[in-house]
């Protein structure tokens, strides 16, 4: 008997697969370009090198391309255009490849990286930066602060400060009970960095914070790179996420903030990291999940002004 997983699907031409959408880049479209950063070798967690980026884009297959709260067919309005993943990123080199991957292609005006762990964060933001870190702002959407000693997917935020990233300009969302430090909380508040926790997050709409947090990573006309590690969700909608745990974001959630931080200009890159293919739920719940994340932002891209 085949998985839930793996059910086939048909063809029709009245209902266009999300995957159509990975095509060259038109000028009466706007352009959004996606690559897959597939760490995982110097993750704290044990995993697989399953390719996420490859299972992300397959997904993308069982959706559409029709958004009915925008009323608007994504086909007519974004072109994705896809990059290729980038070879063996977290060996020596790895940084230089992300940042050649993400400066070849057309002009665009959102690029979404698939992780990978959270390695590929730093990777991309270094790459987006290209030396000039006070030109970046940081939102990330995650339960840990990242701020580990050493080179691993703990520690992105801290390589991203150290390299020159100024933490006033850092806003982190979501941070979770018994998934940090008293250390690594001090060393956020030693950086300046700007914490919404988990149950800060109850008190207020999703709206509400976004907007604060986007005012403060852009400020002074930063562009905003946002990171969405699906850890930060509840741990029932993402069991491919080693470190998720239970009370995390709902599913809408974390698709109402992809669509959110995609209308925003300011917002130059967003990630999504930490999927474990090999871990996923036989109805591939994880990588479905990160596959509409791709298409919410998409759908906030057509509502940008500019």
């Amino acid at each position: 008997m085949r998985s839930m997983g793996h059910v086939a699907t048909t063809h029709d031409p009245l209902w266009p697969a999300a995957s159509t959408l990975l095509r060259g880049a038109s000028s009466q479209r706007r352009t959004v370009a996606l690559l897959g950063v597939p760490t995982y070798a110097t993750s704290l967690s044990a995993r697989s090198a399953t390719s996420a980026p490859a299972a992300i884009r397959a997904a993308l297959a069982r959706y559409s391309t029709w958004s009915y709260e925008d009323d608007v067919d994504l086909a007519e309005r974004v072109d994705l255009v896809d990059l290729g993943d980038v070879a063996d990123p977290d060996g020596p080199g790895g940084s230089a490849r992300v940042a050649a991957a993400l400066a070849s292609g057309p002009s665009r005006e959102l690029s979404i990286i698939l992780g990978g762990d959270n390695a590929a964060t730093f990777h991309a933001l270094a790459a987006l930066a290209g030396g000039d870190w006070d030109s970046l702002g940081l939102i990330t959407l995650d339960a840990h602060h990242d701020l580990r000693e050493g080179i691993s997917n703990g520690s992105p935020v801290r390589q991203a400060l150290a390299a020159g990233l100024d933490g006033s300009h850092v806003v982190q969302i979501g941070l979770a009970d018994f998934s940090n430090s008293s250390a690594y909380a001090a060393v956020a508040r030693a950086q300046g960095v700007h914490v919404v926790s988990r149950a800060a997050l109850r008190r207020e709409s999703l709206e509400t914070v976004l907007a604060h947090a986007l005012d403060v990573a852009s400020e002074g006309g930063r562009r905003v790179y946002v990171d969405m590690d699906l850890d930060v969700a509840d741990r029932a909608v993402v069991p491919g996420c080693p470190a998720a745990a239970p009370g995390g974001l709902s599913a809408d959630e974390v698709r109402r903030v992809a669509r959110l931080v995609g209308a925003d200009e300011r917002v130059a890159a967003l990630d999504v990291t930490e999927i474990d293919v090999a871990r996923d739920s036989e109805d591939e719940r994880t990588v479905r999940l990160a596959a509409l994340i791709v298409l919410e932002a998409l759908a906030g891209v057509t509502r940008r002004r500019t």
